[in-house]
């Protein structure tokens, strides 16, 4: 179970504004590289300026960065703006935004650095993992219980609540170890059932995807 599965739920709500902005010309590339920069520039203010009390940001970005990352694939395949470099920039806006947005953590006192950069490789692992899926015949996989849309919530809450109380800093040594083998089995769930989607043609074939 993911959060990625009310990403449909969130679509419906976001349908008027996708029909808008079509309507004056923005593109689906437009808006992914909108939201990669703006996750860049939102990462750097976090760490030029180390203190909890920006952190309340975090949670408000991290909506925004969910709602622009659901808009830039209704405009690609509702308005058939589908390409290989839209692809490309999904793919590395995404694990580009968030290394800027969770690194941060590292710049503030009293947090386990060495199991946020271990959270923070096993979250470009996952998503390697789920694009890797495709060169083996199977659908890209999202699969949970620690995708994008969770990572998100999990450091979007927690960005809040340090905000408000500072002396919270100190739930890392517990929350990001507990995250790790959540991202673990995230790893093994995508590798598993990316397996199980290969189609059967595939399967006979294991070395197409390498010719």
């Amino acid at each position: 179970m993911t959060l990625y599965n009310l990403k449909p739920l969130f679509q419906n709500l976001l349908r008027p504004l996708v029909i808008c902005l079509q309507k004056y010309g923005i593109t689906a590339n437009q808006v992914t590289l909108s939201a990669m920069f703006l996750s860049i520039v939102v990462g750097l203010l976090l760490s030029l300026f180390p203190s909890t009390r920006f952190y309340w940001l975090l949670p408000i970005f991290l909506f925004i960065r969910m709602a622009l990352n659901a808009i830039d694939g209704m405009l690609a395949r509702e308005y058939h703006q589908k390409s290989h470099l839209g692809a490309i920039y999904n793919e590395l806006g995404d694990v580009i935004s968030d290394v800027a947005l969770y690194l941060p953590f590292c710049f503030l006192p009293n947090v386990n650095n060495v199991s946020l950069l271990v959270c923070l490789f096993l979250t470009i692992l996952t998503e390697f993992i789920g694009v890797l899926a495709l060169t083996i015949g199977a659908s890209r996989r999202y699969d949970g219980p620690m995708g994008k849309s969770d990572r998100a919530f999990i450091f979007g809450i927690y960005g809040l609540i340090i905000a408000l109380f500072p002396s919270t800093l100190s739930w890392s040594h517990y929350l990001f170890p507990i995250m790790i083998p959540l991202l673990l089995i995230t790893c093994y769930q995508r590798v598993v059932k990316a397996l199980h989607d290969i189609k059967p043609t595939e399967q006979h074939n294991p070395n197409k995807a390498l010719t």
